[in-house]
């Protein structure tokens, strides 16, 4: 598998596709119901939108990308909006060297950029950071998006399996990602909003 350039994503003329300058729209919905809170990780941030909102609504916070010109953007962001959050360029693969413990991680879009072999490391390093009875909110690419451009469709039943073990999954609910229209033409894309618990002990 052919290693992706994440900071050529973010130095090109246009934004990347996913990168919309603003918090999708799930995520502005589960911090206005008030579950984003906590210690939260944001894992695989990019320019900080999602991470950002959570510390627009008092959330302690700590966004990872391994894009340095992603974090960049990000500080800058926080900086420009006076908001508290800790950006910095970390492997979504080895979390457990951030030698920290979440109440919270959100993942927007990082689940299904991973072949299976990576799936299994990532699941794992979710866990090694997420405490016990924590929660995940992961929104990922579904198999519902027609075509095949873009990211790899993720299935409900891909996302059951890469969770089995020592977690609990609450709930999976279609949901769309919506996109820079430079790229695609189209405002939006089919996802999934998984919410996710880890369960050391069942």
């Amino acid at each position: 598998m052919t290693t992706p350039n994440w900071d050529g994503s973010y130095t090109m003329s246009r934004p990347a596709a996913w990168d919309i300058g603003r918090p999708q729209a799930a995520f502005v919905r589960l911090a206005e119901k008030g579950l984003l809170g906590g210690r939260l990780l944001d894992c695989g941030c990019g320019t900080g939108e999602q991470a950002l909102l959570v510390a627009s609504h008092g959330g302690e916070v700590m966004g990872i990308d391994v894009s340095s010109h992603a974090i960049e953007r990000a500080r800058d962001k926080a900086s420009e909006r006076d908001l508290a959050v800790r950006f910095e360029v970390a492997d979504a693969l080895r979390l457990a060297e951030l030698g920290l413990m979440f109440d919270t991680v959100i993942d927007c879009g990082v689940f299904h950029i991973f072949e299976d072999e990576d799936r299994v490391r990532y699941v794992a390093s979710l866990a090694s950071v997420l405490r016990d009875g924590g929660y995940c909110y992961l929104m990922c690419f579904s198999d519902r998006q027609p075509g095949s451009y873009g990211p790899r469709r993720v299935s409900q039943e891909e996302l059951r399996a890469a969770f089995r073990q020592g977690w609990r999954i609450t709930s999976i609910e279609a949901d769309t990602f919506e996109l820079n229209q430079s790229w695609l033409g189209i405002a939006s894309a089919q996802a999934w909003l998984a919410v996710i618990q880890r369960v050391t002990q069942d």
